[in-house]
């Protein structure tokens, strides 16, 4: 997405061109089904160092003591 909206001839091309939908089936999709199609989206985030430092800090290991499980 640019900052004026959808990349429109970008998204026909990945569609049309890419996916080989016709025009009407790429009009009767969504934008989130098309970024779907193509692959964006379909998972959780990468985990990179930030995201697993922003996960340990949610979700501090702690120590479990015998009797305490």
């Amino acid at each position: 997405m640019s900052a004026g909206g959808l990349d429109w001839p970008g998204l026909m091309r990945a569609g049309i061109v890419g996916l080989g939908l016709k025009p009407p089936e790429f009009w009767a999709l969504s934008p989130a089904e098309l970024a779907l199609m193509l692959g964006q989206g379909s998972g959780p985030p990468a985990l990179t160092r930030a995201r697993l430092e922003a996960l340990s800090a949610a979700w501090p290991d702690r120590e479990i003591r015998k009797g305490q499980e």
